[in-house]
């Protein structure tokens, strides 16, 4: 008889493997390792249960899981539409919820009702195309940026920006506001399409715990 192998969980850095690790707490999946803040291990075991978790930037936690480097992983649903990856999103979490929006000054309304060709500034350029060219039917010319968003229609390179908005306080500071609502986003859990065929009974017993702790 084959020994059991480790299940291995991606988690995105920060506050959501605090709130990942909490929740999975819950159903008594724990990893005491991790709470050692002093520790340089990158990868962290429970050798009761058969599971292994490692730490990873949002943007690569679909990367690892659709390799098979990681049969589950949590981050956002704006990282997994973005990164458009072969994995199955299986459970909302419920966790991190904001929404992406468009957004810019009052005076872009007009300019996003009309049919001219805009400029779109965003860290998401997938799910802007998504947004402008599938669900609106309408041209628009994206920009792809890395820093803050909000100074593109401030400084005039751009008319709108595709964004996610917690409080909507920056956008306040800035003369900016809500145009549009994109979509809502929260923390998604993600599995690898060959994990979930050859570990189907362990993965799918673990998501249907979590769906009653939710």
């Amino acid at each position: 008889m084959s020994e059991q192998r480790d299940l291995t969980f991606a988690l995105t850095k920060g506050r959501l493997a605090k709130q990942t690790l909490s929740l999975l707490s819950g159903i008594g999946i724990e990893c005491t390792e991790m709470e050692d803040k002093d520790t340089r291990k990158l990868i962290f075991r429970n050798e009761e249960l058969g599971l292994r978790f490692f730490l990873a930037k949002g943007p690569d936690v679909p990367t690892y899981v659709e390799y098979g480097a990681a049969d589950i992983g949590v981050t956002g649903r704006d990282v997994i539409d973005e990164a458009a990856k072969n994995v199955y999103e299986v459970l909302d979490l419920g966790l991190g919820k904001c929404r992406m929006c468009v957004c810019g000054p009052e005076s872009a309304r007009e300019a996003l009702s009309g049919r001219d060709v805009i400029r779109v500034a965003t860290k998401y350029p997938r799910i802007a195309k998504d947004y402008f060219y599938t669900k609106k039917h309408r041209t628009v010319e994206i920009i792809k940026l890395n820093g803050s968003i909000e100074l593109a229609p401030i400084v005039g390179l751009s008319e709108v920006i595709v964004d996610i908005v917690e409080t909507g306080s920056t956008l306040r500071e800035n003369g900016l506001s809500v145009l549009e609502n994109v979509c809502d986003l929260s923390a998604r859990m993600i599995v690898n399409q060959v994990s979930m065929r050859m570990e189907n009974e362990r993965i799918t017993d673990i998501i249907k715990r979590l769906k009653e702790k939710i």
